[in-house]
């Protein structure tokens, strides 16, 4: 098999959790545009139907379905389902994210988003991966942000209507980057390989003062924009990378090696 060959994903089934979200649709498109049949899940069955449908006209093998992985028995369902039209699972991109803290004094949303952000992320990924053990085989690929390695800088948000977070989300990007080192020890007998990604900001129309101020703290001078993620996802979900695991991969334009 050439290298370019080992980037198929030809026959293999993904699912990416929060699929139709700004990254979430970049990454389903990715792995749809190397062949691989994409299921995209999340609680907005009809979000995912509608991206589903729009990669559909264009040739690629996706569908939606309802994920809400606050609940265990919906994460089941939703294996079974896959399981049941294809047999087999070989990818999971755990993506899913819910930002329910408007500010670091919303203490009362701290819960709502540790269920899905970290207690959700946990139980999709034992119960997919119980499947993946069982053949031996499988990639999951993490995604976290620039702000679960890095604090937040204010200045990039002085003077617009942007804001710089809040706790929860800087908590689970940062647990979610360790949990990766965890599962790939913990599933790396099983020829299970576990990685992440921390992407930076992507340009989605943002305050044109944030966006200048950005740009000048890449070394490429610019957001990401919806194709730079996709090859680090091909790349981790295929067989070109088969000895990298337990990684976080910054994909930033240098911003975090400055």
């Amino acid at each position: 098999m050439g290298i370019l060959e080992k980037f198929s994903l030809k026959g293999k089934v993904a699912i990416v959790t929060g699929g139709a979200g700004l990254y979430g649709s970049c990454i389903v498109e990715g792995l749809a545009e190397a062949n691989a049949i994409v299921y995209i899940a999340s609680r907005n069955l009809e979000n995912c139907r509608k991206l589903a449908g729009e990669l559909q006209k264009k040739g690629y093998n996706v569908m939606g379905k309802k994920l809400d992985q606050t609940d265990t028995e919906s994460i089941i369902r939703l294996k079974e389902k896959i399981l049941t039209e294809q047999s087999r699972i070989d990818i999971l991109v755990n993506n899913a994210v819910l930002r329910p803290m408007k500010s670091p004094d919303a203490i009362e949303d701290f819960e709502l988003s540790m269920k899905v952000n970290a207690t959700g992320v946990v139980n999709v990924t034992r119960i997919f991966a119980e499947e993946m053990k069982k053949r031996k085989s499988g990639a999951i690929i993490n995604i976290s942000s620039i702000y679960g390695v890095l604090g937040t800088d204010l200045s990039l948000y002085e003077g617009t209507e942007m804001s710089g977070g809040a706790p929860d989300y800087y908590f689970h990007r940062a647990g979610i980057i360790n949990l990766t080192r965890y599962y790939a020890a913990l599933l790396g007998p099983y020829n299970i390989r576990v990685n992440c990604i921390s992407p930076g900001g992507l340009f989605n129309n943002q305050d044109p003062k944030f966006v200048e101020r950005y740009n000048k703290k890449t070394f490429l001078g610019r957001m990401a924009n919806r194709e730079d993620i996709k090859g680090i996802v091909v790349f981790l979900a295929s067989d070109a990378g088969p000895y990298i695991t337990g990684e976080n991969i910054m994909m930033d334009g240098g911003l975090s090696a400055k």
